[in-house]
């Protein structure tokens, strides 16, 4: 059975796994190099207040993980969120990524945000086509802004206001 909940500190070790197997095979992130769980703690650390990580779990097993981090350091800015889903690869066409949207949409809006911001590789049409049944709407498309697996990249730009 499925189980999502608010991300604790013991949680940061399978939170940093999921995000480094995304690191080294997809383009779902631009990082290039794996994190450590050292090298996460600081940002683990600033989501507090309006902004969250959650974990879905099954069978004790972390499946995946969102967060809804600030958009920019800027205070104008304090209301909007930059999204951000990992799936493990085994859990991967099992819902989880809409259970874990939908959650993190119920959390902004409870939370005082106004918008959320998603940012999807060109390349990942299932994030695109989930974030558009959710209720996110394509916004525009950075294009050539990344540069990974040897090949330049778009991302679009996803917005939910809440």
């Amino acid at each position: 059975m499925l189980k999502i909940r608010t991300a604790a500190k013991k949680d940061l070790s399978s939170i940093t796994d999921i995000y480094n197997e995304a690191v080294l095979n997809t383009t779902a992130t631009f990082d290039v190099e794996p994190k450590s769980v050292a090298e996460q703690e600081d940002w683990f650390d600033k989501h507090t207040g309006k902004y969250t990580i959650i974990v879905v779990v099954e069978d004790n097993i972390i499946a995946g993980w969102a967060a809804l981090s600030p958009w920019s350091e800027r205070r104008a800015y304090s209301n909007t969120a930059d999204v951000a889903v990992y799936i493990k690869k085994e859990f991967h066409g099992k819902g989880i990524g809409k259970q874990l949207v939908k959650e993190l949409i119920n959390k902004g809006s409870k939370n005082g945000l106004h918008t959320a911001i998603a940012k999807i590789c060109s390349e990942n049409e299932v994030s695109f086509n989930l974030f558009k049944k959710l209720g996110f709407k394509h916004i525009g498309t950075m294009e050539e802004v990344g540069y990974k697996f040897d090949r330049v990249l778009d991302v679009h730009l996803m917005q939910i206001i809440f």
